[in-house]
């Protein structure tokens, strides 16, 4: 994959409209902030999902299907490309998540 790089600055949502926000393990690598990998911890808050009889269902996290395939900062890097799955609370996937704005400095593969 490849693309701009993902960095703890990217806007991301679910695809409910929720804010995603990532949790950066790597401590080295970074652009406008620390570059974002396939290990790093991503939770979603306000997610307004709901089941057909009224349930809720948020999505709480996210698990990356897809990564970078030739940049590591300890774990596989993540740029536009990456392909991320939003999961409720019982890990049912919900959707992909979507990258809304990120930098434009850095671009990875």
């Amino acid at each position: 994959m490849s693309g701009n790089a993902l960095t703890a600055n990217t806007a991301m949502q679910c695809p409910h409209g929720g804010q995603v926000r990532a949790t950066p393990s790597n401590t080295r690598a970074k652009s406008d902030a620390h570059l974002l990998t396939s290990g790093d911890t991503f939770t979603v808050a306000g997610c307004p999902f709901t089941l057909p009889p009224g349930a809720p269902s948020p999505c709480l996290s996210v698990t990356w299907i897809v990564a970078d395939l030739r940049v590591t900062a300890g774990s596989p890097t993540l740029s536009e490309s990456a392909a991320g799955m939003c999961l409720s609370g019982a890990n049912v996937p919900q959707g992909p998540v979507s990258v809304v704005t990120t930098q434009r400095r850095v671009g990875t593969r």
